[in-house]
């Protein structure tokens, strides 16, 4: 009797133990992954980099190549054994994707959502991660360093831009632009200045803006171009009061 009731309770520890012992170790998902979303009547198609750092934590883009979006921040990524979910936020509404890594992490299938409504979508590995370089441009001149504000008007949406552009120590300049109504994540632009005008490129929203400082070296006056639209566009130097908040 003895023996059978040993027996019995090894059986209940391995009923116990099989699911964290055979379970499949996580899958690494760092790399280039193409695939849609599969909308109503119609499928849209994207593209995600994922990348792990030297402490394991997770990051990635998101691009959509017909709209001429691409390396756009996640705002999210978190990976939990075979589960991968990022945030894209490019709106008042984040889209999330929730999905589950294959055994031979080549694939990621699950669901889509945003506003309450959902749609299926599909990913393929197609091999490392292509995380752009951030832009550097050649110096700017001391007027245009700082931080400047617009707002851009289409129709009757609105969208707030904050523009940052400052001078490194290696002779170079960098600069960001965050919509503050859109993706709220500071997007790397290239600046090119010549006299009193400035041409902005943001490549990941495939965006150009040319503006001329006026004399008093408060305003940036210009136009905002993106897919062949062209949007007037003024930036106005940010107090110091407002730089602090």
């Amino acid at each position: 009797m003895r023996t059978f009731a040993r027996k019995l309770l090894f059986v209940a520890l391995l009923v116990v133990f099989a699911p964290s012992v055979l379970a499949q170790p996580a899958v690494d998902p760092s790399g280039h992954w193409e695939g849609s979303v599969q909308i109503p009547n119609m499928e849209l198609k994207i593209e995600i980099d994922l990348t792990k750092d030297s402490q394991g934590k997770f990051a990635g883009t998101f691009g959509i190549p017909a709209q001429s979006v691409k390396g756009l921040p996640l705002s999210t990524v978190a990976v939990e054994g075979q589960s991968v979910r990022f945030e894209v936020k490019a709106g008042p509404e984040s889209s999330t994707f929730v999905g589950a890594l294959s055994a031979d992490g080549k694939s990621i299938a699950g669901e889509a959502s945003q506003g309450g409504h959902a749609a299926p979508f599909s990913l393929t590995r197609t091999g490392d991660a292509k995380i752009a370089t951030v832009p550097k441009s050649a110096a700017i001149g001391k007027e245009l360093e700082g931080t400047w504000n617009g707002t851009l008007e289409a129709g009757e949406r609105k969208m707030r831009l904050v523009l940052k552009m400052a001078n490194g120590t290696d002779g170079s300049a960098t600069g960001t632009i965050v919509s503050l109504d859109g993706s709220g994540v500071e997007i790397p632009i290239a600046m090119k200045q010549k006299d009193s005008s400035l041409t902005i490129d943001v490549p990941t929203v495939g965006v150009s803006y040319v503006g001329v400082l006026n004399a008093a070296g408060t305003e940036l006056v210009g136009t905002w171009t993106q897919r062949a639209t062209p949007l007037p566009l003024t930036f106005r130097r940010a107090a110091a009061a407002d730089v602090k908040k």
